[in-house]
């Protein structure tokens, strides 16, 4: 899988860029595929103008597509994929959404990619416990939203953290790891199954409510900072593809994962 990078910012050289996709290609190959079994190559591509056309695909080079985009103008970013890009797995990294967040542009280029190759299409879903009463319901397959505070560094490059496959497990497998840095929290345990550490947040379908809904942390300031900036972009990738789904109870043909 190829993922092809097209820069639409105005302040980040590529340059510099080339420095972050060397240690997001090493993150990818070293770290995440060894637990996923999945990759994909990150390159940069050329763009066919100050801002993305609407009427020509000269910028779709890959099997994906990550746009970095300056302001958060999510209407004319969906708007060019729309029309252009239907079928193509996409992202946005908004820069001024991560000064907003107060995290380096790196490490939200680095949860979308992986979160880009995780689900491509958007359309997977997995089968566990609801974080507050326990019933059944159905988790957005996100890899970096449980632990999307937390990050480490390559090549002086920042990078995610993300859950590895046995977060998806309905019971703790003794001597398992659910993410990758496997840090302690403030209470001193690491990432349970569904959970979410400090600062992180989940998404999930309820049946029983046949809507989406989100959790965080009780009292978790951070959290919810990071929710709400991110709430505003309910068109975008990550926030508005789960609303496509949202009758997902009354849609038989939407593909779900169960894992168990």
């Amino acid at each position: 899988m190829f993922i092809s990078v097209i820069n639409h910012t105005k302040d980040i050289p590529d340059e510099e860029i080339h420095h972050a996709l060397r240690a997001i290609n090493r993150q990818i190959e070293f770290d995440f595929r060894p637990y996923w079994s999945l990759g994909a190559t990150l390159r940069l591509e050329g763009k066919s103008g100050s801002r993305p056309n609407r009427e020509t695909l000269s910028d779709m080079r890959g099997d994906a597509v990550l746009y970095l985009w300056d302001d958060v103008d999510v209407d004319d970013a969906l708007g060019y994929h729309e029309r252009n890009h239907r079928g193509i797995p996409f992202s946005f990294v908004f820069t001024r959404l991560a000064k907003e967040l107060k995290e380096s542009w790196t490490v939200t280029l680095s949860h979308e990619a992986i979160e880009l190759i995780g689900d491509p299409e958007v359309n997977l879903l997995v089968q566990g416990p609801h974080p507050r009463t326990g019933h059944e319901v159905f988790h957005w397959y996100e890899l970096c939203d449980a632990v999307q505070a937390e990050s480490y560094k390559i090549d002086e490059v920042d990078v995610s953290n993300f859950v590895l496959p046995l977060y998806f497990t309905s019971t703790e497998e003794r001597a398992g790891r659910n993410d990758f840095l496997g840090r302690p929290g403030a209470h001193g345990k690491t990432l349970e199954s569904f959970k979410v550490k400090e600062g992180g947040y989940i998404g999930f379908f309820d049946p029983e409510k046949k809507d989406n809904d989100t959790f965080a942390m009780a009292g978790d300031k951070e959290a919810e900072r990071r929710k709400e900036a991110k709430e505003r972009l309910q068109k975008a990738r990550r926030a508005g593809r789960h609303g496509r789904n949202r009758r997902v109870a009354d849609a038989p043909t939407m593909r779900l994962e169960r894992r168990m």
